[in-house]
Protein backbone atom coordinates (compact mmCIF):
# COMPACT_ATOMS: atom_id res chain seq x y z
CA UNK A 1 0.00 0.00 0.00
CA UNK A 2 1.18 3.80 -1.08
CA UNK A 3 0.38 6.78 -1.12
CA UNK A 4 1.35 9.50 -3.87
CA UNK A 5 0.59 12.96 -3.47
CA UNK A 6 1.15 16.06 -5.62
CA UNK A 7 -0.59 19.05 -4.60
CA UNK A 8 -0.36 23.14 -5.42
CA UNK A 9 -2.46 25.56 -2.91
CA UNK A 10 -2.19 28.82 -2.12
CA UNK A 11 -4.09 30.45 1.00
CA UNK A 12 -3.62 34.05 1.23
CA UNK A 13 -0.02 34.76 0.85
CA UNK A 14 1.22 31.12 1.43
CA UNK A 15 1.75 28.52 -1.39
CA UNK A 16 1.50 24.76 -1.31
CA UNK A 17 3.31 23.14 -3.97
CA UNK A 18 4.64 20.18 -3.28
CA UNK A 19 5.03 15.96 -4.62
CA UNK A 20 6.12 13.06 -2.46
CA UNK A 21 5.27 9.12 -2.15
CA UNK A 22 4.91 7.22 1.37
CA UNK A 23 4.77 3.38 1.47
CA UNK A 24 3.57 1.07 4.27
CA UNK A 25 5.31 1.63 7.61
CA UNK A 26 6.04 5.88 8.87
CA UNK A 27 6.75 8.31 7.03
CA UNK A 28 7.36 12.08 8.89
CA UNK A 29 6.60 15.05 7.41
CA UNK A 30 8.64 17.06 9.19
CA UNK A 31 9.42 21.17 9.41
CA UNK A 32 8.89 24.15 11.50
CA UNK A 33 5.36 25.93 12.09
CA UNK A 34 4.08 26.92 8.97
CA UNK A 35 5.35 25.15 6.31
CA UNK A 36 2.38 23.13 5.03
CA UNK A 37 2.46 19.98 7.09
CA UNK A 38 -1.25 20.26 8.51
CA UNK A 39 -2.51 21.56 5.01
CA UNK A 40 -1.02 18.27 3.40
CA UNK A 41 -2.61 16.04 6.05
CA UNK A 42 -6.11 17.99 5.61
CA UNK A 43 -6.04 17.62 1.65
CA UNK A 44 -5.12 13.75 1.86
CA UNK A 45 -8.07 13.16 4.22
CA UNK A 46 -10.60 15.21 2.23
CA UNK A 47 -10.64 17.73 4.64
CA UNK A 48 -9.10 20.38 2.16
CA UNK A 49 -9.84 20.56 -1.63
CA UNK A 50 -6.66 22.26 -3.50
CA UNK A 51 -6.23 24.39 -5.76
CA UNK A 52 -4.47 21.98 -8.02
CA UNK A 53 -3.54 18.23 -7.23
CA UNK A 54 -3.78 14.00 -7.62
CA UNK A 55 -3.57 12.00 -4.50
CA UNK A 56 -3.66 7.98 -5.14
CA UNK A 57 -3.84 5.73 -2.18
CA UNK A 58 -3.56 2.32 -2.62
CA UNK A 59 -4.07 2.57 -6.41
CA UNK A 60 -7.38 4.30 -5.69
CA UNK A 61 -7.18 8.02 -7.21
CA UNK A 62 -8.76 9.97 -3.81
CA UNK A 63 -8.51 13.40 -5.58
CA UNK A 64 -7.63 14.65 -9.30
CA UNK A 65 -8.32 18.12 -9.80
CA UNK A 66 -7.59 17.53 -13.74
CA UNK A 67 -10.75 15.54 -13.86
CA UNK A 68 -13.10 17.44 -11.31
CA UNK A 69 -12.56 14.22 -8.96
CA UNK A 70 -13.07 14.51 -5.51
CA UNK A 71 -13.50 11.77 -3.01
CA UNK A 72 -15.45 12.90 0.12
CA UNK A 73 -13.45 12.71 3.16
CA UNK A 74 -16.07 10.05 4.80
CA UNK A 75 -15.22 7.56 1.54
CA UNK A 76 -11.62 8.19 1.85
CA UNK A 77 -10.88 4.99 4.46
CA UNK A 78 -8.51 7.20 6.10
CA UNK A 79 -8.34 8.18 9.66
CA UNK A 80 -6.91 11.45 11.41
CA UNK A 81 -5.69 11.40 14.81
CA UNK A 82 -4.94 15.12 15.32
CA UNK A 83 -3.53 16.88 18.65
CA UNK A 84 -6.36 17.70 20.74
CA UNK A 85 -7.40 14.03 20.60
CA UNK A 86 -11.23 14.96 19.57
CA UNK A 87 -13.32 12.52 22.00
CA UNK A 88 -16.75 12.55 22.46
CA UNK A 89 -17.08 13.62 25.67
CA UNK A 90 -20.47 12.04 26.35
CA UNK A 91 -19.11 8.89 25.63
CA UNK A 92 -17.24 5.94 27.49
CA UNK A 93 -13.82 4.79 26.00
CA UNK A 94 -15.75 1.54 24.89
CA UNK A 95 -17.77 3.97 23.02
CA UNK A 96 -15.51 6.10 21.60
CA UNK A 97 -13.37 3.25 20.23
CA UNK A 98 -16.16 1.59 18.59
CA UNK A 99 -17.50 4.95 17.17
CA UNK A 100 -15.32 4.83 13.89
CA UNK A 101 -15.62 0.65 13.56
CA UNK A 102 -19.58 0.97 13.49
CA UNK A 103 -18.93 3.31 10.20
CA UNK A 104 -16.46 1.18 8.52
CA UNK A 105 -16.99 -0.96 5.43
CA UNK A 106 -15.01 -3.50 6.68
CA UNK A 107 -15.19 -3.97 10.44
CA UNK A 108 -13.22 -5.54 12.56
CA UNK A 109 -13.49 -8.24 13.87
CA UNK A 110 -13.48 -8.96 18.09
CA UNK A 111 -10.37 -10.58 17.79
CA UNK A 112 -9.37 -7.45 16.09
CA UNK A 113 -10.41 -5.48 18.29
CA UNK A 114 -8.75 -7.40 21.85
CA UNK A 115 -5.90 -6.70 20.11
CA UNK A 116 -5.88 -3.07 19.79
CA UNK A 117 -7.10 -2.31 22.93
CA UNK A 118 -4.28 -5.08 24.18
CA UNK A 119 -2.10 -2.64 22.08
CA UNK A 120 -2.42 0.38 23.57
CA UNK A 121 -3.02 -0.32 27.11
CA UNK A 122 -6.94 0.12 27.07
CA UNK A 123 -8.10 -2.72 29.03
CA UNK A 124 -8.84 -1.34 32.27
CA UNK A 125 -10.15 2.22 31.33
CA UNK A 126 -13.02 1.35 28.77
CA UNK A 127 -15.94 2.16 31.15
CA UNK A 128 -14.42 5.50 31.98
CA UNK A 129 -15.31 8.91 29.73
CA UNK A 130 -12.58 11.21 28.34
CA UNK A 131 -12.83 13.96 31.03
CA UNK A 132 -11.42 11.55 33.75
CA UNK A 133 -8.11 10.57 31.18
CA UNK A 134 -4.71 11.84 30.90
CA UNK A 135 -3.81 13.57 27.74
CA UNK A 136 -1.51 10.47 27.21
CA UNK A 137 -4.69 8.28 27.91
CA UNK A 138 -6.66 10.29 25.60
CA UNK A 139 -4.04 10.22 22.50
CA UNK A 140 -4.43 6.34 23.09
CA UNK A 141 -7.99 6.11 22.85
CA UNK A 142 -7.40 9.16 19.47
CA UNK A 143 -5.18 6.31 17.95
CA UNK A 144 -7.53 3.41 19.14
CA UNK A 145 -10.73 4.63 17.36
CA UNK A 146 -8.84 5.51 14.36
CA UNK A 147 -7.56 1.90 14.41
CA UNK A 148 -10.37 1.14 14.42
CA UNK A 149 -12.09 2.90 11.46
CA UNK A 150 -10.30 -0.22 9.43
CA UNK A 151 -8.39 2.87 7.14
CA UNK A 152 -6.00 2.14 4.29
CA UNK A 153 -3.76 4.81 5.57
CA UNK A 154 -3.59 6.90 9.64
CA UNK A 155 -2.31 10.19 9.34
CA UNK A 156 -1.17 11.70 12.33
CA UNK A 157 -1.00 15.25 12.90
CA UNK A 158 1.30 16.52 15.45
CA UNK A 159 -0.58 14.00 18.27
CA UNK A 160 1.78 14.64 21.26
CA UNK A 161 2.05 18.25 20.48
CA UNK A 162 -0.27 19.18 23.27
CA UNK A 163 1.63 16.94 26.02
CA UNK A 164 4.28 17.90 28.66
CA UNK A 165 7.16 15.61 28.57
CA UNK A 166 6.00 13.37 31.27
CA UNK A 167 2.71 12.11 28.62
CA UNK A 168 4.89 12.53 25.73
CA UNK A 169 7.47 9.78 27.46
CA UNK A 170 3.84 7.56 28.41
CA UNK A 171 2.80 7.38 24.62
CA UNK A 172 6.04 7.37 22.58
CA UNK A 173 6.32 3.28 23.07
CA UNK A 174 2.86 3.18 22.18
CA UNK A 175 3.43 4.46 18.79
CA UNK A 176 6.76 2.56 18.64
CA UNK A 177 4.09 -0.54 18.99
CA UNK A 178 2.25 0.47 16.66
CA UNK A 179 4.60 1.59 14.02
CA UNK A 180 5.94 -2.26 14.24
CA UNK A 181 2.72 -3.79 13.73
CA UNK A 182 0.81 -1.32 11.41
CA UNK A 183 0.38 -2.93 7.93
CA UNK A 184 -0.88 0.34 6.26
CA UNK A 185 0.99 3.48 5.45
CA UNK A 186 1.29 6.12 8.65
CA UNK A 187 1.54 10.15 7.72
CA UNK A 188 3.07 11.61 11.05
CA UNK A 189 3.24 14.83 11.31
CA UNK A 190 6.04 16.92 13.48
CA UNK A 191 8.77 19.34 14.06
CA UNK A 192 10.24 17.38 16.93
CA UNK A 193 13.60 15.62 15.69
CA UNK A 194 13.63 13.38 19.06
CA UNK A 195 10.01 12.23 17.94
CA UNK A 196 11.18 10.91 14.07
CA UNK A 197 14.11 9.79 15.05
CA UNK A 198 12.00 6.88 17.17
CA UNK A 199 9.26 6.63 14.70
CA UNK A 200 9.69 6.75 10.87
CA UNK A 201 11.24 5.17 8.36
CA UNK A 202 11.51 8.08 6.07
CA UNK A 203 11.05 11.91 6.32
CA UNK A 204 10.18 14.43 4.20
CA UNK A 205 11.68 17.53 5.09
CA UNK A 206 9.30 20.36 4.24
CA UNK A 207 10.04 24.36 4.24
CA UNK A 208 8.12 27.41 3.07
CA UNK A 209 5.43 25.15 1.19
CA UNK A 210 8.00 23.13 -0.84
CA UNK A 211 9.79 19.71 -0.06
CA UNK A 212 13.29 20.89 0.90
CA UNK A 213 14.22 16.98 1.21
CA UNK A 214 13.33 13.45 1.10
CA UNK A 215 14.58 9.88 1.93
CA UNK A 216 15.45 7.47 4.73
CA UNK A 217 15.35 8.74 8.54
CA UNK A 218 18.83 7.06 8.50
CA UNK A 219 20.52 9.39 6.15
CA UNK A 220 18.44 13.13 6.43
CA UNK A 221 18.36 13.36 10.22
CA UNK A 222 22.22 13.93 10.62
CA UNK A 223 22.24 15.58 6.83
CA UNK A 224 23.39 19.02 7.98
CA UNK A 225 22.34 20.40 4.71
CA UNK A 226 18.87 19.22 4.92
CA UNK A 227 17.92 20.08 8.22
CA UNK A 228 19.76 23.17 8.23
CA UNK A 229 18.59 25.52 10.91
CA UNK A 230 17.83 22.67 13.08
CA UNK A 231 19.96 21.33 15.05
CA UNK A 232 21.06 17.42 13.53
CA UNK A 233 20.28 14.92 15.47
CA UNK A 234 23.90 12.64 16.26
CA UNK A 235 23.04 9.55 14.75
CA UNK A 236 19.96 7.41 14.59
CA UNK A 237 20.60 3.76 12.45
CA UNK A 238 19.60 0.10 12.89
CA UNK A 239 21.88 -2.21 14.75
CA UNK A 240 21.97 -6.20 15.75
CA UNK A 241 22.84 -7.23 19.33
CA UNK A 242 26.11 -9.18 19.13
CA UNK A 243 26.98 -10.32 22.51
CA UNK A 244 26.71 -9.71 26.25
CA UNK A 245 29.23 -9.81 28.85
CA UNK A 246 30.71 -10.63 32.13
CA UNK A 247 31.39 -6.84 32.04
CA UNK A 248 27.55 -5.82 32.37
CA UNK A 249 28.02 -4.49 28.61
CA UNK A 250 26.65 -5.22 25.67
CA UNK A 251 27.40 -5.32 22.06
CA UNK A 252 25.88 -3.90 19.17
CA UNK A 253 27.11 -4.27 16.12
CA UNK A 254 25.95 -2.07 12.98
CA UNK A 255 27.38 -0.84 9.36
CA UNK A 256 30.55 1.18 10.85
CA UNK A 257 31.72 -0.43 14.06
CA UNK A 258 30.19 -2.05 17.07
CA UNK A 259 29.15 -0.06 20.19
CA UNK A 260 29.12 -1.07 23.94
CA UNK A 261 26.11 -0.21 25.62
CA UNK A 262 24.56 -0.59 29.42
CA UNK A 263 23.27 -4.95 29.12
CA UNK A 264 20.20 -4.92 27.28
CA UNK A 265 17.87 -8.01 28.16
CA UNK A 266 17.45 -8.65 24.26
CA UNK A 267 18.65 -11.96 22.29
CA UNK A 268 21.48 -12.43 19.96
CA UNK A 269 20.57 -11.50 16.81
CA UNK A 270 17.98 -8.80 17.78
CA UNK A 271 17.64 -6.24 15.69
CA UNK A 272 17.38 -2.26 17.53
CA UNK A 273 16.85 1.21 16.52
CA UNK A 274 20.19 3.53 18.27
CA UNK A 275 19.99 6.91 18.75
CA UNK A 276 23.27 8.97 19.62
CA UNK A 277 22.61 13.02 20.48
CA UNK A 278 24.70 15.39 18.37
CA UNK A 279 26.11 16.53 21.41
CA UNK A 280 26.88 14.20 23.15
CA UNK A 281 30.07 13.18 20.56
CA UNK A 282 33.19 14.66 20.76
CA UNK A 283 36.04 14.79 18.36
CA UNK A 284 39.57 14.03 18.52
CA UNK A 285 42.22 13.74 15.52
CA UNK A 286 44.23 11.05 17.86
CA UNK A 287 42.77 8.15 19.26
CA UNK A 288 42.23 9.02 22.83
CA UNK A 289 44.02 6.37 25.70
CA UNK A 290 42.75 6.04 28.95
CA UNK A 291 39.04 7.59 28.48
CA UNK A 292 35.80 6.84 30.88
CA UNK A 293 33.50 6.34 26.96
CA UNK A 294 33.38 3.15 26.02
CA UNK A 295 33.22 3.89 22.91
CA UNK A 296 36.03 5.43 20.46
CA UNK A 297 34.72 5.60 16.54
CA UNK A 298 37.01 6.21 13.30
CA UNK A 299 35.10 8.52 11.05
CA UNK A 300 35.77 10.85 8.23
CA UNK A 301 34.29 14.41 8.09
CA UNK A 302 32.08 15.35 5.15
CA UNK A 303 30.78 18.50 6.17
CA UNK A 304 31.01 21.53 8.48
CA UNK A 305 28.28 24.29 9.28
CA UNK A 306 29.55 26.92 11.90
CA UNK A 307 26.24 29.41 12.87
CA UNK A 308 27.29 31.47 15.65
CA UNK A 309 29.60 29.77 18.59
CA UNK A 310 28.25 26.09 17.11
CA UNK A 311 29.96 23.92 14.32
CA UNK A 312 27.87 21.24 13.02
CA UNK A 313 29.89 18.19 12.20
CA UNK A 314 29.01 15.77 9.58
CA UNK A 315 30.82 12.28 9.58
CA UNK A 316 30.65 8.99 8.02
CA UNK A 317 31.54 6.12 10.38
CA UNK A 318 31.71 3.35 8.00
CA UNK A 319 28.69 3.30 5.87
CA UNK A 320 26.61 4.81 8.74
CA UNK A 321 26.25 9.13 8.96
CA UNK A 322 27.01 11.05 12.25
CA UNK A 323 26.97 13.93 13.02
CA UNK A 324 28.80 16.08 16.33
CA UNK A 325 27.60 19.19 17.39
CA UNK A 326 30.86 21.35 18.39
CA UNK A 327 32.08 24.44 19.46
CA UNK A 328 32.65 26.57 16.27
CA UNK A 329 36.08 27.17 18.39
CA UNK A 330 37.13 23.47 18.97
CA UNK A 331 36.47 22.87 15.22
CA UNK A 332 39.02 25.48 14.51
CA UNK A 333 41.60 24.87 16.91
CA UNK A 334 41.09 21.04 15.46
CA UNK A 335 41.17 22.41 11.73
CA UNK A 336 37.85 20.02 10.96
CA UNK A 337 37.78 20.46 7.12
CA UNK A 338 35.96 17.69 4.72
CA UNK A 339 38.31 14.27 4.24
CA UNK A 340 39.56 14.76 7.66
CA UNK A 341 40.07 11.56 10.01
CA UNK A 342 38.78 11.71 13.33
CA UNK A 343 37.60 9.79 16.41
CA UNK A 344 34.20 10.18 17.61
CA UNK A 345 34.40 9.97 21.30
CA UNK A 346 30.51 8.56 21.70
CA UNK A 347 29.23 9.84 25.65
CA UNK A 348 25.75 8.27 25.51
CA UNK A 349 23.55 5.80 23.49
CA UNK A 350 19.95 5.06 23.37
CA UNK A 351 18.31 1.85 22.47
CA UNK A 352 15.04 2.95 20.84
CA UNK A 353 13.13 0.48 19.72
CA UNK A 354 12.99 -2.90 17.92
CA UNK A 355 13.57 -2.32 14.69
Amino acid sequence: MSVEVFLRHRTGAFELDIAFEAESGVTALFGPSGAGKSSIVSAIAGLLRPDFGRITLGGRVLLDTATNLFVPAQARRTAVVFQDSRLFPHMSVGDNLLFGWRRAEAKADTATIAHVVELLGLGGMLDRRPRGLSGGEKSRVALGRALLASPDMLLLDEPLASLDAARRDEILPYLEKLAREAKLPMLYVSHSVEEVARLADRIVVLSDGRVKAQGSVFDLLTDVDAIAGVPPLGAVFEATVAGHGADGLSLLAFNGGVLAVAKLKRPLGARLRVRLRAEDIMLAREEPQSISANNVLPCTVVAVHEGGDMADVQLYCGATRLAARITAASRARLGLEPDVAVFAIVKSVTVEREA
